[in-house]
């Protein structure tokens, strides 16, 4: 009984380190992989410099298999302290740790195959660990709310300054000259968006006085348009701030975090909550 209490009282305290951040051990934990997350994608984009690659390409060889099975480690250790590993291997953090570690491991099956070089490129996916940013973003959640509240007002925003565009586009095909960049409609819509987003490649240029003052209007319409849905969801923001609950930290069983505020059971596993 007494060792199977000290089993159980040790997962509980591993998951309490690697999932939880309410804690001092916790956060010291999460502070340290976001660390090694940003310093082992620092070093994968200077080995991808081949002036770099040669002086240290070695020195980032050997860096990169220290990453490696540290983050091997650290994925272990999250599937020994939950009650139901498989649960966090099959979630979309899960897949996204495991994804991260493939590519070093393919190395080794394909060290010295010509041919099969682009599996380098898989090293790449090392950037999906930024996604564990996640774990820092449960007190402010309520970004997530004012999204979603605010997703509807801006698809029929934008859905407005998509026939706005169509329509400017298209008189611009009517008033400038063929030579002069407007041969066709889909041409003259380009350079509406480009010049509505205050973007301005340029590579396209009205000639005519009547073009220029259509474009001056679109250039006024842009600026203006700009603070539409900054508006919107600042609004949401701020409704969504005054509603924001405190959440509950990942599921013991599952490690599935995400739950409402008032939430006593794992909406993915149904577990309690602690």
């Amino acid at each position: 009984m007494a060792s199977t209490e000290t089993k159980k009282d040790w997962r509980f305290k591993l998951h309490e380190i690697i999932y939880e951040s309410n804690t001092r051990a916790g956060k010291a934990f999460d502070v340290g992989l976001l660390i090694a997350i940003f310093t082992s994608i620092i070093v994968v984009m200077l080995d991808s410099v081949e002036s770099i690659h040669q002086q240290y390409g070695h020195t980032f060889k050997y860096v990169e298999w220290v990453y490696t099975a540290l983050f091997t480690i650290e994925y272990t250790l999250r599937l020994v302290s939950i009650k139901r590993p498989w649960k966090y291997v099959f979630s979309p953090l899960g897949i996204i740790d495991l994804i991260a570690l493939i590519p070093s491991y393919l190395s080794i099956f394909f060290i010295g195959a010509q041919s099969l070089l682009v599996f380098r490129a898989l090293r790449l996916l090392r950037v999906f660990r930024i996604f564990k940013l996640s774990r820092f973003l449960t007190e402010i959640n309520f970004l997530t709310v004012a999204l979603k509240g605010s997703l509807r007002k801006i698809s029929i925003f934008l859905l407005t300054v998509l026939s706005l565009t169509v329509i400017l586009g298209s008189v611009m095909y009517l008033v400038e000259q063929r030579e002069n960049g407007f041969s066709n409609i889909p041409e003259s819509i380009y350079w509406a968006i480009v010049t509505i987003t205050t973007v301005g490649y340029g590579d396209i240029a009205p000639v005519t006085a009547t073009g220029k003052f259509v474009a001056s209007i679109v250039m006024l319409i842009g600026y203006a348009i700009i603070a539409v849905p900054t508006g919107i969801l600042t609004h949401d923001l701020a409704t969504a701030a005054r509603q924001k609950k405190e959440l509950p930290e990942a599921c013991p069983t599952c490690g599935r975090e995400g739950h409402d505020g008032d939430a006593t059971f794992c909406k993915f596993c149904g577990s309690a909550l602690l």
